[in-house]
């Protein structure tokens, strides 16, 4: 009984998430002609490229990429977050020392 009270409030989170997201996905009508995306912007539609992606299947309004940009800076900022992830941006990564005798 515990468990299944547990994943129906984890699908009730996760629509609520789902829903409080797809608020902000580009084309909604919040960026236009004279109050353009700019960076931030670019790093969030840069995240919700996969959900911008289904929604834009049933919704034709709806692009994964803003039309009404700044230019570079929403590019550079969409590209930071597509090759970063959730995860960290990191231009140097350092090897796991493997620990046994292949150290030696």
């Amino acid at each position: 009984m515990k468990k299944s009270r547990k994943i129906a409030l984890l699908t009730i989170i996760l629509i609520f998430m789902t829903m409080l997201i797809s608020g902000c996905i580009p084309g909604d009508g919040k960026a236009d002609a004279e109050n353009t995306a700019g960076f931030f912007w670019g790093i969030w539609h840069g995240w919700l490229a996969p959900l911008s992606l289904i929604i834009s299947m049933f919704n034709r309004d709806i692009r994964i990429y803003e039309v009404y940009n700044s230019g570079w800076w929403y590019d550079f900022g969409y590209y930071m977050a597509i090759i970063s992830g959730f995860g960290g941006l990191a231009l140097s990564r350092k090897k796991r020392r493997s620990s046994g005798s292949d150290a030696e």
